[in-house]
């Protein structure tokens, strides 16, 4: 099939915050996207060691799963200065997050905008090359992977559920079309190829309520968990992908799927 085409890639520089939009990337064999996921804001009782780093389950940091109200802010992250401007209910603040007096205030005014309860504010952290991706706890190899989403299937939820879907919702690195709906999901083991770059899919992607929260209103206006379940029987959109050959992807390249 010869058909695929890449529609949208993102990277996200902190977990659980804004995403980058990517027009090129290139990508090493074994390695994830540049400069995905190597943030976070750790929550106060993580338990993650900066020196040390341990993959921890998503719920040790601060993300959409349990803060529906990070739908609502917007985040800009300079990877190479590690500038950050946040704009959250209509203020715009910037930190610099080299220095810890910027991360504790921008911890602070973070926390304050969510409405976060916890005792203390969260802990930015980094420990590169070590990634706070979502199924970093399954594998080495996992930590490193890349998120596709096949937007056919994301349109034939909606289809089903007689709304629109916003592909955003799944905050995947790569969006494709070209792909008959959940066929990816059926397709592990299979290669996508787009010109040099062979990307393997691994394993299906199981999704959380991190989904449920619409990335427009930020409110949870629908249990898509629930929703795949009830009707596909199985919790499952887009898959996690293994770059097993290296190369540039750009967007509105065409490529195949090799099975």
């Amino acid at each position: 099939m010869k058909n695929l085409s890449i529609v949208r890639m993102n990277r996200y520089p902190i977990k659980g915050l804004d995403s980058e939009p990517m027009q090129t990337v290139t990508l090493q064999a074994g390695e994830g996207i540049p400069g995905d996921r190597l943030f976070g804001f750790a929550r106060y009782n993580s338990g993650f060691d900066m020196q040390n780093p341990k993959p921890l389950p998503k719920d040790r940091f601060v993300v959409l799963m349990n803060e529906a109200a990070l739908a609502g802010i917007q985040t800009r992250f300079d990877i190479e200065t590690q500038d950050l401007e946040v704009n959250a209910n209509g203020k715009t603040r910037c930190f610099n997050m080299q220095v810890p007096e910027g991360r504790m205030d921008a911890a602070r005014f973070l926390s304050s905008e969510i409405g976060l309860r916890d005792p203390e504010p969260p802990k930015f952290v980094s420990s590169a090359p070590h990634r706070f991706t979502d199924v970093s706890v399954v594998s080495p190899k996992m930590m490193n992977a890349i998120s596709v989403l096949n937007l056919a299937s994301v349109e034939k939820l909606g289809r089903q559920l007689n709304t629109d879907i916003h592909p955003a919702r799944f905050r995947a690195n790569i969006e494709i079309d070209g792909l008959p709906s959940f066929s990816e999901l059926d397709a592990v083991g299979s290669i996508l190829r787009f010109g040099d770059v062979e990307l393997k899919i691994l394993s299906r992607t199981k999704r959380c309520a991190a989904t449920e929260v619409n990335p427009k209103t930020a409110e949870r206006d629908l249990k898509i968990p629930y929703l795949i379940q009830k009707l596909m029987g199985h919790m499952d959109m887009g898959v996690y992908v293994e770059v097993t050959n290296g190369g540039t992807l750009t967007v509105g390249q065409t490529g195949e799927i090799l099975t």
